[in-house]
C-alpha cells in the first residue's frame, strides 16, 4: 500500500468523525504516511484533501525531496503556517495522546477562528493491521534474528558475560542486514532471568544457569522480536520442568491467535495453562503485543483488553515464568494473523522460526545440543 492510499485510508476517518484536519507530529506516524525518516516534522492531512502539506526544517530539504515526492513540502521550525494553510477550515485535530498541554494550549492561542481537539490514535489504529509489504519486512526482521540465535549458540560458553552476549547479538544482527536493533538486547543469566526486563551486566554465565535472550532485528523500519531461553549445563528440574510448562502454554497460545479471536482470549490460553501447572502468579505480565513500526503496538494481549484479532495484524506471544532467586522462562514468537478459509479460522503465521525447545549447552568446550533440543 503506497503513502498516499494510507493518507486517503485517514482521510476517510476525518470525515467520519467530524474532523477538517488533523496534524500529524509523532515521528512514526509521519513515516507511515509520507515514508520520510528524518528526525523532524510535521504533516498536515486534510479531510477534503486540498490542503495537505508536509512540513520539515532546512536540514531536510533534500532528503524530504526525495523520500515525500508525491507531497506538497515546505521548510519551517513552527507552526506560522498553519492558519493560513488551514483556511476555512475550523476544526483541527490534534495527536493528542503523544502532544504537551504547553503546545495544545500556544496552538489554541495562534488559531482563535479553529476549534483545537483531542484526536488520539488514529494512524496508530490504522497501522494495526499490516499489508503484503510490512508483513514481508517483518518477516525478514525476523529471519535475521533466527540467523544471530542459531550464530550465537555457535560460540556461546560458560564465562561469557551477559554484556558480551548482548554485543555481540547487536552486532551480527547489524552485520546480517539490520538497520539497526529493534531494541536494546535482553541477556538475563541466572538468578537474573527472573527478571523480564533485566539489563545485561556482568555476570559470567554459569553452569546450570537458564539464559533468557529476548532481541530483535530493524528492516525497513519494522521490528522483529524473539525470546528463547536456554541452558548452560542441565538446568535444575524445577526450571526444566518451568521449561517445559511455559513452551506448551506458547505453543497453544500462538495457535489462539487467529482471526476473530478476541485480543484477551490469547491472553487467557496461555495464563490458564500456566496458573494449572501451579506457577500463576509468577506470569507477571501480558501474553504479547503487536509490533510493526515500533516494537511495542496495539492491541496488548492481556486479559482485560478489548477487541479482536484481525487478518494482517502481527502480534507476539510470549509467555514466561520468573521465580525470584532461582531463575525464569520466557518463550517469544512474532505471528501474523491470516485471513480465514472459508470454513475455518487460519493458523496463524509463524515468522520467528528458530528452535523452541530447551537447548542445553555444554557446561564446558564447544556447545552442542542437549537432550531436550
Amino acid at each position: 500500500m503506497s503513502a498516499r492510499e494510507r493518507r486517503e485510508r485517514l482521510r476517510a476517518r476525518l470525515r467520519k468523525r467530524g474532523l477538517d484536519a488533523l496534524l500529524v507530529t509523532r515521528r512514526v506516524n509521519i513515516r507511515y504516511l509520507t515514508g520520510f525518516t528524518g528526525s523532524a516534522g510535521t504533516l498536515l492531512v486534510t479531510a477534503d484533501g486540498g490542503a495537505d502539506l508536509f512540513v520539515s526544517d532546512g536540514r531536510y530539504s533534500e532528503q524530504a525531496a526525495a523520500e515525500v515526492p508525491d507531497l506538497e513540502r515546505g521548510t519551517s521550525r513552527g507552526t506560522g503556517w498553519l492558519a493560513d494553510r488551514l483556511g476555512d477550515r475550523g476544526v483541527l485535530g490534534l495527536e493528542s495522546h503523544a502532544v504537551s498541554w504547553d503546545r495544545v494550549r500556544a496552538l489554541e492561542d495562534d488559531l482563535p477562528g479553529v476549534r483545537v481537539v483531542p484526536a488520539p490514535r488514529h494512524v496508530e489504529e490504522l497501522r494495526q493491521v499490516k499489508d503484503a509489504g510490512e508483513l514481508e519486512l517483518l518477516a525478514q526482521a525476523c529471519a535475521l534474528g533466527d540467523a544471530a540465535f542459531a550464530g550465537v549458540l555457535e560460540w556461546l560458553a560458560p564465562g561469557v558475560t551477559e554484556r558480551q552476549v548482548a554485543r555481540r547479538l547487536e552486532r551480527d544482527l547489524v552485520d546480517r542486514g539490520a538497520e539497526e536493533v529493534a531494541f536494546p538486547p535482553i541477556v538475563a543469566s541466572g538468578p537474573n532471568s527472573a527478571r523480564p526486563h533485566h539489563r545485561p551486566g556482568d555476570r559470567p554465565l554459569a553452569r546450570g544457569d537458564l539464559v533468557v535472550m529476548d532481541f530483535g532485528a530493524r528492516v525497513g523500519g519494522y521490528c522483529g522480536d524473539m525470546t528463547r531461553t536456554i541452558a548452560v549445563g542441565p538446568p535444575p528440574q524445577e526450571l526444566r520442568a518451568v521449561h517445559d510448562l511455559v513452551l506448551a502454554a506458547e505453543r497453544e497460545g500462538v495457535r489462539a491467535a487467529v482471526d476473530g479471536a478476541p485480543v484477551k482470549a490469547v491472553d487467557a490460553t496461555c495464563r490458564d495453562i500456566i496458573t494449572a501447572g501451579g506457577r500463576g502468579e509468577s506470569f507477571v505480565h501480558p501474553t504479547g503485543h503487536a509490533l510493526g513500526l515500533e516494537i511495542h503496538e496495539d492491541p496488548i494481549l492481556r486479559g482485560d483488553a478489548a477487541g479482536t484479532l484481525r487478518a494482517g495484524m502481527a502480534v507476539t506471544v510470549e509467555p514466561g515464568v520468573y521465580l525470584p532467586g532461582l531463575g525464569g522462562v520466557r518463550i517469544e514468537d512474532t505471528v501474523a494473523v491470516r485471513p480465514p478459509t472459508p470454513h475455518d479460522p487460519a493458523p496463524p503465521e509463524v515468522l520467528t522460526r528458530a528452535p523452541r525447545e530447551l537447548f542445553i549447552l555444554p557446561a564446558a568446550g564447544q556447545p552442542s545440543p542437549g537432550p531436550n533440543s
